[in-house]
């Protein structure tokens, strides 16, 4: 009698030290897709749509806290059967989060004051932050030699201050189409990556 083998399903078993960023690329494309969207549909001199000034950052407030959950797990996860030069290594990229974020609510405060505009705050923390995930994810990339996220890295920080060159909503529709895009496609890319290394 004739037997069929077949094979095993590819499986997404992480090595030490590697991160599957499908949680939090998902979360962060959400969080572009409704918050930066609702923003696009309801800022300018002729909105779209009449929403409460609250809701856009609320909406992007939420998901990007659920992308920063999602990707603490999983940075702790890769840390687990790693050696001490990539536990180290992780510890130095999860605390440049924190530096990062904190030199860039210095800039943004002071731009605003030096100028007295607190109205381009509202310009310049969607695209600050944008560049600083961008820049922080090619570091990340580098270090954990993680082609994808060094690729989105690049995409986000060239899409968000690109955004600088357009007016409200233009501003925020770059960054829903171009920064929501770039995550939701790096969402389907990080799945096919983690199947090719395993």
């Amino acid at each position: 009698m004739a037997t069929i083998a077949l094979s095993a399903p590819p499986t997404t078993t992480l090595r030490a030290g590697d991160v599957d960023n499908r949680a939090t690329y998902l979360s962060f494309t959400l969080a572009y897709v409704f918050g930066h969207g609702a923003a696009a549909l309801s800022k300018g001199t002729d909105p779209l749509l009449n929403l409460p000034g609250w809701l856009p950052m609320a909406l992007l407030g939420l998901g990007l806290a659920v992308g920063t959950v999602a990707a603490t797990m999983a940075a702790l996860r890769a840390q687990r059967g790693a050696d001490s030069r990539d536990i180290l290594s992780g510890k130095l990229l999860g605390i440049s989060w924190a530096s990062a974020f904190a030199a860039l609510f210095l800039a943004i405060t002071g731009i605003t004051s030096l100028l007295d505009r607190a109205d381009l705050q509202s310009v310049l923390w969607p695209t600050g932050a944008g560049l600083v995930v961008g820049l922080l994810y090619l570091g990340e990339g580098a270090a954990r030699r993680n082609v994808l996220h060094y690729c989105l890295g690049t995409w986000l920080a060239l899409v968000s201050t690109g955004a600088l060159l357009f007016d409200t909503p233009g501003l925020f529709w770059m960054l829903t189409l171009g920064g929501g895009g770039g995550y939701a496609i790096a969402t389907v890319l990080e799945r096919r990556r983690l199947a090719i290394r395993h």
